[in-house]
């Protein structure tokens, strides 16, 4: 569903990726852990198609379109309501008009957001919003969502609501890529584990069972260049 071949970018002088290669079938999720600079967002972005790479391809099945982007900023207009939001990003992905307004309550009551339909986004709490944020990255059901540090500013309810959801959606067979500078956070969604540095995986494999300590653990002795 998702392929990523040997992607290599650099601001000026800067080389932000250099080498990335992976891919995911249906159902699988890649979290990539790594500390701020290390090129998360900017590997995301290069496979959402906002960033031409220097080098190497990627690659989704469907094309962008089947992509949804789900960050730590909402990408909703404040001004509008939840409802509103939805119709107006429906729009932007051509979903078409006779099952737009099934799709968004169906969403709107999976992710519990029926008190909040008609409530300007810039009226909820951050767990509302981002929640809302989720209907507006699935409104188009995408195949592939790419999760750009989902988990910050939420409490810990929201965060292990938020947990759950992501499961839920990888077990209806979408691939995920996940960046967070947190092992604890991303530890149980992940089928697939890469440890990122300087704009390379400086590991990368199948998370094979193991937990978020002996991650955290595997974690520290790779960035520490052990």
């Amino acid at each position: 569903m998702l392929w990523a071949r040997d992607l290599a970018h650099a601001f000026g002088a800067v080389q932000v990726l250099d080498g990335i290669t992976f891919s995911l079938d249906r159902g699988q999720t890649l979290v990539i852990f790594g500390p701020n600079g290390a090129g998360k967002t900017t590997l995301l972005r290069v496979i959402a198609g906002l960033i031409r790479p220097r080098r190497g391809s990627a690659e989704v099945k469907g094309g962008r379109r089947a992509i949804g982007w789900i960050g730590h900023q909402s990408q909703l207009y404040g001004q509008l309501t939840v409802i509103e939001n939805l119709r107006f990003w429906a729009s932007l992905y051509d979903v078409p008009a006779g099952t737009v307004q099934e799709r968004a309550t169906a969403l709107i009551a999976r992710l519990g957001l029926e008190r909040q339909t008609q409530q300007p986004v810039r009226t909820l709490s951050r767990g509302q919003a981002q929640r809302a944020s989720i209907a507006r990255a699935l409104i188009h059901d995408p195949a592939v969502l790419l999760l750009d540090e989902p988990f910050t500013g939420l409490d810990r309810l929201a965060a292990e609501e938020l947990r759950t959801l992501l499961g839920e959606l990888a077990a209806d067979g979408r691939a995920s890529v996940l960046v967070t500078h947190s092992v604890e956070e991303g530890t149980e969604l992940a089928t697939e584990i890469a440890f990122m540095r300087s704009g390379r995986f400086a590991a990368h494999g199948p998370r094979a069972g193991r937990d978020a300590a002996a991650l955290a653990a595997d974690y520290r002795r790779i960035m520490a260049g052990a």
